[in-house]
């Protein structure tokens, strides 16, 4: 697999205060540049910057889509991680009383596409899912 660029998301937030809190705190972001109006995070390699943008945030949530059995959020974004980055998160979350959109389990269970996933909101109500791969190079796999 190729060496990965990392990517950016900028992403609507009510609170500032409340990002550095959570992708700060319990996400454990680093926090690089940052205004009175947005703060970046190294999301694991990758720049992500929370806007200050209380009226989108207010809008809500847009929706849900059928996976496995459960309603996923839409939009939603995260990272791929290894099996023990994402047992280490998931504790991690569960220590600090995150409430779970889909609980952290194992998808597609004996399929080529098994993997453990996650799904949980921001205090901005952003959707996060964060999945991992018994092996990596499955990530793509149709058969």
């Amino acid at each position: 697999m190729p060496e990965l660029s990392p990517f950016h998301l900028a992403f609507p937030v009510h609170s500032l205060e409340a990002a550095r809190a959570f992708w700060g705190g319990v996400m454990g972001c680093p926090e690089g540049r940052s205004s009175q109006d947005w703060v970046d995070f190294d999301f694991m390699g990758h720049q992500i910057v929370a806007h200050l943008a209380p009226d989108i945030v207010a809008a809500g949530r847009v929706g849900t889509n059928p996976v496995d059995g459960h309603d996923v959020p839409v939009p939603h974004f995260g990272v791929v991680l290894s099996m023990e980055e994402w047992q280490a998160l998931a504790e991690r979350l569960t220590a600090a009383g995150t409430d779970f959109v889909i609980e952290p389990y194992i998808r597609f269970e004996g399929q080529p596409g098994e993997q453990a996933t996650m799904f949980f909101y921001d205090p901005s109500g952003n959707a996060i899912e964060m999945k991992a791969f018994a092996d990596r190079s499955r990530l793509f796999a149709k058969d």
